[in-house]
């Protein structure tokens, strides 16, 4: 089914001390708890190390199954004839970073996907031939961001891309021969966020906001003087622009599935007529927003809908596929997903989720009814202690209702009643976004601190994605207010539960994650024992002012969830809930993380608040890749920053760590502030990764 390519909207943005000997360090770290003692160290490698198979796809045509798995450390897409798994054998040979998602063209001939470089998310879009396994680029432009807009079975040999290559804000429309390389414009941007096309490739919606936030959907149009153009379609207020929109079309293109929240709090899926005009409602819940989507592979009929509060849930809505799914959902203790389809609906491949071990794929013969296991994501799982992941609901003081989810240390929670015997110290992750939600399921970073000794919380606070609009629109204007309120009430939760420590609290976070870390240490000094932040923004303003030129359309969304950076009063109030501007009230340890080449959260943020820290004499780890850009890609690097954060914990907050070791070996980490104050990392970084990276060459002549 063609959906609405949206822009980025929901995400905006992952020693020696004092002499002593590093064993002497070890000795005086006090465990957390007994248990500590007693459960076997899980490794990095396994934790955080690529999975050794993922992401099982069927092609279209039904004669090949694909995967992802590592070659020489670096993710590759694997093909296998339908019936012979064993004979797989590589067909992308991408040697510097992982192929994170891939799909089928529909000639059931040819793999697509995406690929950067360095993290700048400059994506080209790729076409192998799994026969010969020749590769086209065909986005072959330098400095322009292509994006996958659409796919149909009718035009199995092209695809839809979206290029800013003429104007760096707006995307156009091209058609592309995934052949040949040819491509065609087929729409212009006249200045919109977005388009909606059908299976005929046709541009049937253009979707952009007003200066006031309002969701705008406008129609192709011809003028009295035949000239072509756009006229307004639908306008969605403010309150329901992020939980409003298109959802695709049905085969015959005369049905609009969309997703409405107007006169209701969540949003339900309907089928719109656009022909009658009529209106059907196919699918909600009081609860929840639609979340995942089952459509038929060739009709796009809507088959079933998922809607996730604490765990997902299906609403099935074409009997066809109910046997299939009950079925289905006896094979695993877990939660199903379904990954891909033939064309044909003969063979399905299937997902389950658990929380606490590895995916597990299936390939699905409809026909047999028969699901035959195909593999998990890891088989370097056993042997070790998973914990369980509880899902409580904590209520803000002024009555939001949070859903989160809690893992505990092994061994601390005999009754499995999601509380401790004893309080231990606490990891709060906070999710990025913040348009986005955390989910119940295999976490490795849930894994890997509770396997430390510590208590790891994860809450949807308000503005939390999924659960419908009033939840959105409370995190307006409250970036460091009421968003951060939540966490503190989140916090004090599970203090007064027993759960943790009031004095071994530790934020940590990824984006805007990273930004909740910065805003927990400077405006709340006294409430977290110490942070972590991977590349979160520290000011307001220099992180609105440096958008990738792409977000110009979604910029009114932005001043209505954040503030208005374009006025003097608007600056002003972003600075005040920018932690930068309070840099002066830190008080407890901080490691900040960062990629050189983030387009959403630049290194700048990352700089300016390490510089300020530094010019008040306060204490800060500086971790820095420049080759990585929002968030941390590449396994070696992963593995590198998560070493230094484990050693940064258990010094402060008593759990244990795996020694750093060579988890620097193979990365690019530098250090330029602060490798002293965490154990290991002094003694295991070459000196000359104790400064800035060198720039780039091309960056140094513009320096110059």
């Amino acid at each position: 089914m063609t959906r609405f390519s949206s822009p980025p909207a929901r995400c905006i943005f992952c020693a020696i001390v004092g002499g002593l000997s590093l064993a002497a360090i070890l000795g005086a770290l006090a465990p957390a708890s007994s248990f500590a003692q007693e459960t076997k160290l899980i490794p990095r490698s396994v934790l955080f190390g690529n999975p050794q198979r993922a992401s099982a796809r069927v092609s279209p045509n039904g004669k090949w199954l694909s995967y992802l798995a590592p070659v020489d450390g670096i993710l590759n897409v694997f093909v296998a004839p339908i019936d012979d798994l064993d004979a797989a054998k590589q067909v992308t040979d991408d040697k510097t970073r992982d192929i994170r998602g891939y799909s089928w063209a529909y000639t059931g001939e040819h793999i697509l996907y995406s690929q950067d470089k360095a993290g700048d998310e400059n994506w080209h879009v790729y076409a192998t031939n799994v026969a010969t396994g020749e590769t086209k680029d065909l986005t072959p432009l330098d400095g322009v961001n292509a994006r996958i807009e659409g796919a149909s079975e009718k035009f199995p040999t092209e695809i839809l891309v979206g290029l800013n290559d003429r104007i760096p804000q707006l995307h156009d429309i091209y058609k592309v021969n995934i052949l040949t390389g040819e491509r065609e414009l087929l729409q212009e941007n006249p200045g919109v966020a977005g388009f909606v096309t059908d299976d005929d490739f046709r541009v049937r919606f253009a979707v952009t906001f007003t200066p006031d936030a309002e969701q705008l959907m406008l129609a192709p149009a011809v003028g009295p003087d035949g000239k072509e153009g756009w006229d307004e379609f639908l306008k969605v207020g403010p309150v329901d622009a992020m939980t409003t929109g298109p959802a695709g079309f049905d085969k015959s293109g005369d049905v609009l599935y969309f997703q409405d929240s107007r006169d209701r709090n969540t949003g339900a899926l309907y089928a719109w007529n656009l022909k009658t005009d009529e209106k059907t409602l196919l699918a909600e819940n009081d609860k929840a927003d639609v979340g995942e989507i089952i459509a038929h592979p060739t009709k796009h009929t809507i088959q079933a809908v998922g809607f996730t509060y604490s765990r997902r849930e299906w609403q099935i809505l074409d009997e066809e596929i109910r046997a299939d799914l009950e079925y289905l959902e006896g094979v695993e203790d877990g939660e199903l997903i379904v990954t891909s389809r033939t064309l044909a609906d003969d063979k399905w491949t299937v997902a389950y989720i658990l929380d606490d071990g590895p995916l597990k794929f299936y390939l699905y013969d409809r026909t047999a009814k028969k699901a035959h296991f195909l593999f998990n994501s890891r088989d370097d799982m056993e042997g070790y202690d998973w914990v369980k992941m509880h899902a409580p609901v904590i209520t803000s003081r002024d009555g939001l209702p949070m859903v989160s989810y809690l893992s505990l240390p092994p061994g601390s929670d005999p009754d499995g009643d999601g509380v401790p015997n004893e309080a231990v110290p606490m990891v709060l992750d906070v999710h990025g976004g913040p348009w986005a939600r955390d989910d119940w399921g295999y976490n490795p970073y849930h894994q890997w601190l509770a396997n430390r000794g510590y208590a790891v919380l994860s809450v949807n606070y308000r503005g939390s994605t999924g659960f419908g609009k009033d939840f959105v629109n409370a995190a307006n204007g409250e970036w460091a207010g009421k968003m951060h309120d939540d966490l503190i009430d989140a916090v004090n939760w599970a203090v007064d539960q027993g759960i943790a420590q009031r004095d071994k609290v530790c934020i940590m976070g990824g984006s805007y994650g990273g930004y909740a870390t910065l805003v927990g240490v400077t405006f709340t000094p006294d409430v977290f024992a110490c942070g972590v932040d991977i590349v979160g923004p520290s000011s307001l303003v220099t992180l609105l002012q440096n958008i990738p030129p792409y977000w110009a359309p979604i910029m009114p969304l932005m001043k209505l969830r954040m503030g208005d950076v374009a006025t003097p009063e608007g600056q002003a109030l972003l600075l005040e809930r920018s932690p930068l501007t309070l840099v002066d009230k830190i008080q407890r340890p901080l490691l900040i993380g960062q990629g050189a080449n983030d387009p959403r959260v630049t290194q700048l943020e990352a700089d300016q608040i390490v510089e300020a820290m530094q010019a008040k004499k306060i204490p800060v780890t500086y971790v820095l890749y420049p080759d990585e850009g929002h968030g941390f890609a590449l396994e070696e690097n992963r593995m590198s920053f998560n070493a230094v954060t484990e050693a940064f914990l258990a010094k402060n907050l008593g759990g244990r760590f795996e020694p750093v070791g060579d988890a620097f070996k193979a990365s690019s980490i530098y250090v330029p502030a602060g490798a002293d104050e965490v154990p290991g990392v002094a003694e295991a970084l070459p000196t000359d990764r104790k400064a800035m990276p060198p720039l780039p060459a091309a960056e140094e002549a513009e320096a110059s």
